[in-house]
């Protein structure tokens, strides 16, 4: 229930706030005709949320640390040339499961702030996703480059006046350009030792004068070996974990 909560308010703060009801609206009214025959109508709130539902994956993707993890993960899984391995759905799940631990001390808070409140009726719908708003844009405020916010904010005629006052309709966009610059220049850095192993092996195979030979097959043993003798999995993990800064810590 909570969970379910947590996601709601994160597709939330990029919703309009007039557009969601107070908490305690029953979710069907029933109502008699003149015939004696029930009728059953599906209020507001309940549509609402279950089409906010379908927004998840993009909130996830685009809100929290997932875009630079997944694209770093892809970048690496190239530079060894293992093709597929590991598989698409490996990488999105290992993905996914080191935004929760990234995004956890943001989660917290928003659960403090927003959803326990919520859940006690001490808050409504709308002071509740304002509340649960502050850490997300705070997470996501700390990871933007200025020059991007300020490309988006000169776009759409806002002033930056306060990180406070930035709409999520700057915010977002500008979040999304600085994860991919930062995860591509993180890729940049994975690919050069494998480009090295790949450039030797290839001019020993020129020099001894088997062309025909695909360099990949040779070199792909040696980055293998490389990368776990260095215990790489290890320092990907780590170093993308300590690339984000969250208030409260990791």
């Amino acid at each position: 229930m909570r969970m379910l909560a947590l996601l709601s308010l994160l597709i939330g703060v990029s919703l309009p706030l007039w557009a969601l009801a107070e908490p305690g609206i029953p979710a069907f009214s029933v109502q008699t005709n003149a015939e004696g025959q029930q009728e059953y109508t599906l209020t507001l709130q309940i549509l609402l949320l279950m089409t906010g539902l379908t927004l998840l994956p993009a909130a996830l993707m685009t809100m929290t640390s997932f875009l630079r993890i997944v694209i770093v993960l892809s970048i690496l899984r190239q530079a060894l040339g293992t093709m597929q391995t590991p598989s698409n759905q490996v990488l999105i799940g290992l993905a996914l499961f080191m935004t929760l631990f990234i995004m956890a001390p943001i989660f917290d808070k928003i659960n403090e702030n927003a959803i326990e409140p919520y859940l006690n009726e001490q808050l409504n719908v709308m002071q509740a996703i304002e509340a649960g708003s502050g850490p997300m844009r705070q997470f996501m405020m700390q990871q933007t480059r200025e020059d991007d916010l300020a490309m988006f904010a000169e776009m759409a005629n806002v002033k930056l006046d306060e990180p406070d006052s930035v709409p999520f309709r700057v915010l977002i966009p500008s979040f999304i350009t600085s994860e991919l610059k930062t995860a591509f220049q993180i890729g940049f850095l994975l690919f050069i030792p494998f480009l090295i192993i790949d450039l030797v092996v290839a001019s020993l195979l020129m020099s001894m004068g088997m062309m025909m030979l695909s360099p990949m097959i040779i070199s792909m043993p040696f980055k293998l070996m490389l990368f776990v003798l260095i215990d790489g999995w290890a320092l990907i993990m780590g170093t993308l974990a300590n690339s984000f800064v969250v208030p409260g810590g990791v």
